[in-house]
C-alpha cells in the first residue's frame, strides 16, 4: 500500500552531491518526534503508540521516517519497519531512516558509538541519512541533560569540524549513506563546507520553516551549496511556553491560509505543507494522530498558484517558534545569527 510517491527523498551517497526528486516528491514522512515536558525532556509515549503511528505511515506512503536515539521510540520505530518489510510492504531500501547525533555524543571518540546505539536499538544494519542535531555540545555522561546544582546546563568543548570527521568515518564504514547537519545557520555550514581534507559534504540542513519563517536568506544559500534545507514544524507548534515563542500566533488559524485553503477544498495544514514542497524544501509534520497522519499526505493533488504562493510568502513574521532561550548563552548557539 503505497502512494505515487514511493520515494519522496533520495539522497545519494556522493560526496559532492545530494540527488533530490523533483520538487512535488519533497514530502518526507512524520518525524514521530515525542512531546516535550516542562523540562524540555522528551516525555515517553504509551507502548505501541509509535509502532502504530510507523506502521499506518508507512501504508498510507510515507517513506521518509525521521528520528532520534534520544526520543526514546527507536525500538518500536524499527520494529515497525521490520514488521512492514516481512509482510511485503516494502524492501529495505524504500526506506529512508534519518537518525540524529545529540548534544552529549560530539567529542569524536563517541561519534561511532552513538550511531552503533541507533543502529542496535532500530535493529538495522544501517541508517540513510545520519545528521548532528544540534551545533551545540553538552558534557557527555549518563544524561542527555547535564545539568549543574543551579540547574544550569553543562556545555562542552564544541568542535564541529572534529566531530564532522567522525561522521565521515561512520559514513566510510557502511553505517550510514549520508551525512548532514540540523539547525545550523550560514556561518557554521561554512566550517563544514571549507574544512581542510573534506570527504562528504553536509546533504542536508534540517531547520524550522513555515510560512511565518520562511528562512530566504539560509534556504538560498544551502540551494547554492546543493543542500537540500528539510523543514521542521512546518504546521507551526505547540502552545508550551517553556519552549514555544508565544510571540508566534497560531499559524494555522491565520485567515490567508484557511482561505487558500477553502477555495482548494483543503485544510490549513495541508496549504501549509504544499507551500514549502513548492519551495523545494522537504517537511517533516509531526503525528501520532491516525486521521492527521493521512491528512498530511494529502497534498500531492493540488498546487498553489504563484499569486498564492507570493501571498503565502508575505505571511513571513521572521520569529521562530522553537527558540530554545534555555541554551542561547553557548558559543555556537544558531539562533543569534541574522541567517
Amino acid at each position: 500500500m503505497t502512494s505515487t510517491c514511493t520515494k519522496e527523498l533520495n539522497i545519494s551517497s556522493d560526496s559532492g552531491k545530494n540527488n533530490v526528486c523533483d520538487a512535488k516528491m519533497h514530502f518526507i514522512a512524520s518525524s514521530l518526534i515525542l512531546k516535550q515536558n516542562n523540562s524540555f525532556y522528551f516525555d515517553k509515549t504509551p507502548k505501541g503508540t509509535t509502532l502504530e503511528a510507523v506502521k499506518l505511515a508507512i501504508e498510507v506512503g510515507y517513506r521518509h521516517i525521521d528520528g532520534a536515539l534520544m526520543y526514546f521510540n527507536e525500538h518500536e520505530v524499527g520494529q515497525a519497519i521490520r514488521e512492514k518489510i516481512a509482510d511485503g510492504t516494502l524492501k529495505r531500501e524504500d526506506i529512508f531512516y534519518c537518525g540524529k547525533l545529540w548534544n552529549t555524543f560530539h567529542p569524536p571518540e563517541l561519534v561511532r558509538a552513538a550511531l552503533q546505539q541507533t543502529l542496535k536499538t532500530l535493529q538495522l544494519d544501517y541508517v540513510d541519512l545520519y545528521i548532528i542535531e544540534m551545533p551545540i555540545a553538552f558534557k557527555p555522561g549518563e544524561t542527555f541533560f547535564p545539568k549543574d546544582e543551579n540547574g544550569k546546563c553543562l556545555y562542552h568543548e564544541t568542535d564541529l569540524c572534529a566531530t564532522w570527521e567522525a561522521l565521515e568515518a561512520c559514513k566510510e564504514a557502511g553505517l550510514t549513506k549520508s551525512l548532514g547537519v540540523s539547525n545550523f545557520n550560514k556561518r557554521q555550514l561554512e566550517l563544514i563546507l571549507k574544512k581542510p581534507g573534506l570527504k562528504h559534504r553536509p546533504v542536508s540542513n534540517q531547520v524550522e520553516c513555515h510560512p511565518y519563517f520562511t528562512q530566504p536568506k539560509l534556504l538560498e544559500y544551502c540551494q547554492q551549496n546543493n543542500i537540500l534545507v528539510v523543514g521542521y514544524s512546518p504546521l507551526g507548534t505547540s502552545r508550551d511556553a517553556s519552549w514555544v515563542n508565544l510571540a508566534c500566533p497560531p499559524m494555522l488559524e491565520d485567515e490567508l491560509l484557511v482561505s487558500i485553503a477553502h477555495k482548494h477544498k483543503k485544510t490549513p495544514a495541508q496549504v501549509a505543507l504544499r507551500f514549502n514542497i513548492q519551495r523545494g524544501v522537504a517537511v517533516i509534520p509531526k503525528s501520532f494522530n491516525p486521521h492527521h497522519i493521512k491528512d498530511n499526505f494529502q497534498v500531492f493533488d493540488f498546487s498553489l498558484s504563484d499569486a498564492e504562493m507570493k501571498a503565502i510568502l508575505g505571511l513571513n513574521k521572521n520569529i521562530r517558534f522553537v527558540e530554545l532561550p534555555m541554551w542561547s548563552d553557548h558559543p555556537e548557539y544558531p539562533f543569534n545569527d541574522s541567517y
